[in-house]
């Protein structure tokens, strides 16, 4: 039933063809003027807001977006499009609370911004903590999935379609940094809707249109709010448990925000993150919906895992079985080359210039920056070769808790930075140290140690994410209390201080009307 290298006709692998070589024309195109230096990293400061919206988009979507909301909607209906949809409040957050501060302060690395105010400790910490998380909730998280379409599809064993196809994405982050990275996700994300929403049509044409759908699916499907008792999705672990990921996932991490630092100015960075919130919204009709179809034209499915290939293997007709090829790598691509330029904007930034060769030009900086690429590339199929290895969950519920184990010391520190000024060194080193052992460590008890399919005692994923960020944050504000600031800090103190710009009209009108729609949709998914 999943077998579609048998459908690949001749058209197949010339739409394949096609694909390929309009992709490398735009990288080569993008990258022919190559920047030099931190230009190189953040397209010299050049993005407008659909580049910044597009390439967020892109970084955030991936292999896994595909597999994972096509699994949950073919087992669970619509709830987990909480995890897009939700993310509004959390993107508000970045656009007027982080973004105004990241770029008044003139930083390339989010590492940079917290040592600007803690001190150059703290910025080698949390750059080591970053680039750790960055490897594995990002390229290898990334891989693992685009490794699990492509095992589904050639039958070939994980290590080899990973390698594949990290050596693909790390192309573009090689040779031309953001600007290519970001101009190529345009095309991709482009790209990305128009085959997705071909998939929907041609499934519910298949099932008699939205009365069909409606009249074939359980009532449960339907609603965006689960009782506390649901046993997957309760509504309390989405409102306590998602926001401490997504504060971490939006607002701190350097894949995300780097966009956001690459913006011709502040009004750009904010509107292509109000952007980004719109084009969440599409997760519903494209691929949450593709798993509920599925669940009515092919019940009883033995692993869910397998509903997105399953609707595109039955659906598409002959000749148009490339354009799942096509969409895979374009996914892959825009998370895998997002992921590695950012991954060596902090290695280089954060490790190199400030430890090892502080005087070093802008053509070596720009060098070690792609020797990074190289090194995160076989990292990451190191990683995704264990991922692979963790049983007992779906696969949407491995990425939200991998994502939600990693977050609650980033999501505590950012957020006491930001809005408490009592916050020091002290108590930001102590979580970034003791509270990522202690995060990390439980995750791995929960995943590999004692995995809940086999130990019952463990509490909902969400929430043991949440039980975390609440245990970390009391011990942050407590050491801040008692321990006073370093001399660093004192001495800093007026330098860091920074004049914080006010949203313009448009932006203010872009959050107010995507904050109405977003109401609206939750009342009617209610």
């Amino acid at each position: 039933m999943n077998n579609i290298l048998d459908k690949l006709t001749i058209v197949d692998y010339g739409i394949v063809i096609v694909y390929l070589v309009a992709l490398l024309a735009i990288g080569l195109f993008s990258s022919r003027n190559r920047a030099e230096g931190a230009e190189h990293f953040l397209a010299g400061k050049s993005l407008s807001w659909y580049s910044i919206g597009f390439n967020m988009w892109a970084t955030n979507v991936g292999p896994s977006m595909l597999l994972a909301f096509a699994t949950v909607g073919y087992t669970s209906g619509i709830v987990a499009v909480n995890f897009d949809w939700y993310a509004f409040v959390f993107l508000f957050l970045l656009a007027v609370v982080f973004a105004p501060r990241y770029i008044a302060s003139g930083v390339r690395t989010l590492p940079e911004f917290m040592g600007k105010r803690f001190g150059p400790d703290t910025q080698t910490i949390l750059a080591w903590y970053s680039l750790v998380k960055m490897l594995i909730s990002w390229l290898s998280l990334g891989l693992f999935a685009g490794g699990f379409l492509v095992r589904q599809i050639l039958g070939i064993p994980m290590w080899q379609s990973v390698t594949v196809l990290v050596a693909l994405a790390g192309v573009f982050a090689y040779t031309g940094g953001l600007r290519t990275v970001a101009k190529i996700n345009i095309f991709q994300m482009i790209l990305l809707i128009v085959v997705s929403a071909l998939l929907t049509f041609l499934g519910l044409s298949k099932i008699g249109g939205i009365d069909g759908l409606i009249a074939n699916t359980p009532d449960g499907y339907w609603s965006l709010i689960r009782p506390a008792s649901d046993p997957d999705y309760p509504w309390y672990a989405i409102a306590l448990g998602y926001p401490v990921a997504a504060i971490a996932f939006f607002c701190t991490d350097q894949a995300m925000v780097q966009s956001v630092l690459g913006a011709k100015n502040l009004k750009q960075g904010q509107l292509g993150v109000n952007f980004i919130a719109w084009l969440k919204i599409l997760s519903l009709p494209l691929f949450i919906l593709t798993g509920v179809i599925c669940y009515i034209l092919f019940p009883g499915l033995e692993d869910p895992s397998l509903a997105y290939m399953t609707m595109v293997t039955n659906l598409f007709p002959t000749g148009l079985n490339g354009l799942v090829i096509v969409v895979l790598i374009a996914v892959l691509v825009g998370t895998i080359g997002s992921s590695l330029n950012s991954l060596s904007t902090v290695f280089t930034m954060d490790i190199y210039l400030k430890h090892i060769n502080p005087e070093a030009d802008n053509r070596t900086v720009t060098q070690i920056g792609r020797y990074t690429i190289i090194v995160g590339c076989l990292a990451s199929v190191l990683v995704a070769i264990a991922i692979d290895q963790i049983k007992g969950l779906n696969l949407f519920d491995v990425f939200q808790s991998i994502l939600g184990f990693i977050a609650p010391p980033l999501a505590v520190i950012f957020l006491l930075a930001v809005l408490w000024k009592r916050t020091n060194k002290a108590a930001v080193n102590t979580l970034l140290t003791f509270g990522a052992v202690l995060s990390l460590g439980t995750g791995v008890l929960y995943l590999w140690v004692f995995p809940k399919d086999v130990y019952s005692f463990w509490p909902h994923y969400l929430m043991l994410s949440f039980y975390l960020f609440v245990a970390l944050l009391i011990l942050g504000i407590v050491i801040s209390l008692l321990v006073g600031k370093s001399e660093f800090e004192k001495q800093n103190q007026m330098a860091y201080r920074i004049t914080i710009e006010r949203p313009a009209p448009a932006v203010k009108w872009a959050w107010g009307i995507l904050f109405v729609v977003m109401v609206c949709l939750y009342l009617f998914f209610k």
